[in-house]
C-alpha cells in the first residue's frame, strides 16, 4: 500500500491534537489508500474518518477523527500532487523542449503530461498517457476544467505530430469528458504544412461540437529556436499565413457567436502582430480565458493603461503626473510597436515621462523567437549595455522563473541589475502595473 510522509503538521490542527509527527507516515483514510492529493482531498469530505498512521519506528495508529466536512486534517506532505509528476511520453515534432540548448537547469528539460496539473495550475495535456480508469477519476472527483493540447482531430495525423501510436484517442476521452459534463478549454499548435488550412478547418469544426463544455480554443504558432537539428522540419507562418488564419477564426466565431453566444476559437496575439492586423477589442476575448497562451494581452495591455491614466486623472482632478524622469524597459522584437504605443499613452497621464523602449533580439535561442518571455538575462545585459536607462529599469515578470529571481539562462535578478548598474522595478505584464509603478517611483 502506498505510503505518504508527514513533512508538517499545522499548529492548532487536528493532526497536531491526535500527536501526528514530522515524519510519520499517511497509510490510509477509511480504509483506502491515497494515491495523490485528489484522493486525500475526497477522502476528507466524511464527518467521520479512521486515520491509518505509521510512526517513524513503524508502530501504527489507527485514529479515529469526527470533523466538519470541510476541516482539514492539518498534515502538510513534501510534494504538492502527493505523488511524482507523470512525464510526457510524446516526441511532438513541434515540442520547444526538445530545442533547448544543452547546459540548462535540469528542470527545464522536464516534459509534464499531468493531468493533475492541468486542474491545479492550468497546465495543457495531450491526455496520451491516460487510461480509461484516470478518465472516469477526473468524472467522479468532478476535477475541471481540463485543458486540452488537440492539436488536431484527425486521428492518423495525431498519431505522427505526437510520435505516439496511440494519440488518436482523444476524441473518445473528451467524448467521456463532454457526457460527463466536465468542462475543457483546448488549443492547438499550429505547424505549417501539417495541421494547417483544411486540417484547422477539420479540428476547429469537431472541437465545435463540444460547445459551450469546451470553453475555448485557442490557436498559437509553434516556436521554432536555432535548435532543431535532427528534428522534424518545420517553416515558420509568414504575413499571408496569419491574415489567412485570422480570416478562418473570425469565419468560425461567427458560427459560433449565432449558435452558442461566445467567440469560442481564438487566435493567438502573435498572428495579429505578423499580420498587421489590429488586436480585436476586449468583448471579443469572452473574459481572456487564455491569456497564458498570449491571447487577449496585448488588448488587456493596452486597455490597462488607458485605465489606469483615467483613474489616476479621476482622482487628482484631473492634473498629471507632474514628475519628470526618464525610465527604460525591454520587450522581445514582436511586441516592441505595443510597447511603444504603450510608451505614448503614458504621455497621456505622465507627460514629463519618457519611456525608452528597447528590443531585445533573442540570440539565445535564435531570432525567430521574438517572445518577451523566452528572453534570457545575458541577452538583456548585451544588448542594454552602453544604452540610456534612465532612472530604472521596468522589467517585465515573465522573464523572471516563476517563484525566483532568475533568468532561463540561470543569471540572477541581482547580477543583471549590477551589471546594468540600474535599479530594476519588476512589473506584471499589464498596463495598470506598468503606469502605477512609474507613478510610484518618486512618491
Amino acid at each position: 500500500m502506498k505510503k505518504h510522509l508527514i513533512q508538517g503538521i499545522e499548529e492548532g490542527s487536528i493532526a497536531e491534537e491526535l500527536e501526528i509527527e514530522s515524519g510519520d507516515m499517511l497509510v490510509s483514510i477509511n480504509g483506502k489508500e491515497i494515491e495523490d492529493i485528489f484522493d486525500y482531498h475526497y477522502l476528507l469530505e466524511d464527518e467521520y474518518l479512521e486515520v491509518l498512521i505509521e510512526k517513524a519506528d513503524g508502530e501504527e495508529w489507527l485514529l479515529e477523527v469526527e470533523k466538519d466536512p470541510d476541516e482539514d486534517l492539518g498534515l502538510c506532505f513534501g510534494e504538492s500532487l502527493m505523488d511524482k509528476y507523470r512525464s510526457c511520453h510524446n516526441k511532438c515534432v513541434f515540442c520547444f523542449i526538445d530545442q533547448n540548448p544543452p547546459g540548462m537547469r535540469g528542470t527545464i528539460y522536464f516534459k509534464d503530461d499531468d493531468t493533475r496539473l492541468s486542474f491545479l495550475q492550468g497546465n495543457y495535456v495531450s491526455l496520451t498517457n491516460l487510461q480509461k480508469k484516470d478518465i472516469e477519476r477526473i468524472i467522479e472527483y468532478k476535477l475541471a476544467p481540463i485543458n486540452i493540447s488537440v492539436h488536431t482531430t484527425n486521428p492518423e495525423l495525431r498519431c505522427k505530430m505526437l510520435n505516439n501510436r496511440f494519440a488518436g484517442r482523444v476524441l473518445e476521452y473528451m467524448d467521456m469528458l463532454y457526457e460527463a459534463g466536465i468542462p475543457m478549454n483546448a488549443q492547438i499548435v499550429l505547424c505549417k504544412g501539417l495541421n494547417d488550412k483544411q486540417e484547422l478547418r477539420r479540428t476547429i469544426s469537431d472541437l465545435m461540437k463540444y460547445a459551450p463544455l469546451i470553453e475555448s480554443l485557442s490557436i498559437v504558432p509553434v516556436g521554432l529556436s536555432k535548435y532543431r537539428e535532427g528534428l522534424y522540419p518545420l517553416e515558420p507562418f509568414n504575413k499571408e499565413d496569419a491574415i489567412e488564419l485570422i480570416d478562418i477564426v473570425e469565419e468560425y466565431q461567427d458560427i459560433a457567436m449565432e449558435k452558442y453566444g461566445y467567440h469560442f476559437v481564438h487566435a493567438s496575439d502573435e498572428w495579429y502582430i505578423n499580420a498587421g492586423k489590429e488586436i480585436p477589442d476586449e468583448d471579443n476575448y469572452d473574459g481572456y480565458v487564455q491569456l497564458e497562451n498570449g491571447v487577449g494581452m496585448v488588448r488587456l495591455l493596452l486597455d490597462g493603461v488607458d485605465e489606469a491614466i483615467t483613474q489616476y486623472l479621476d482622482e487628482n482632478g484631473g492634473k498629471t503626473f507632474q514628475n519628470e524622469f526618464k525610465v527604460s524597459t525591454i520587450t522581445g522584437v514582436l511586441a516592441q510597436d505595443v510597447m511603444r504605443q504603450v510608451a505614448s499613452k503614458i504621455k497621456v497621464g505622465a507627460p514629463l515621462v519618457d519611456l525608452n523602449v528597447y528590443p531585445i533580439i533573442n540570440n539565445f535561442f535564435g531570432e525567430k523567437i521574438t517572445v518577451t518571455g523566452l528572453l534570457t538575462g545575458r541577452d538583456i545585459v548585451e544588448q542594454l549595455s552602453g544604452k540610456e536607462l534612465g532612472d530604472a529599469l521596468l522589467l517585465p515578470c515573465n522573464v523572471l522563473k516563476a517563484d525566483e529571481d532568475i533568468f532561463l539562462d540561470d543569471m540572477t535578478l541581482a547580477e543583471l541589475q549590477n551589471a546594468l548598474q540600474v535599479p530594476v522595478i519588476i512589473v506584471q505584464s499589464n498596463g495598470v502595473d506598468i503606469f502605477n509603478s512609474i507613478i510610484e517611483m518618486e512618491k
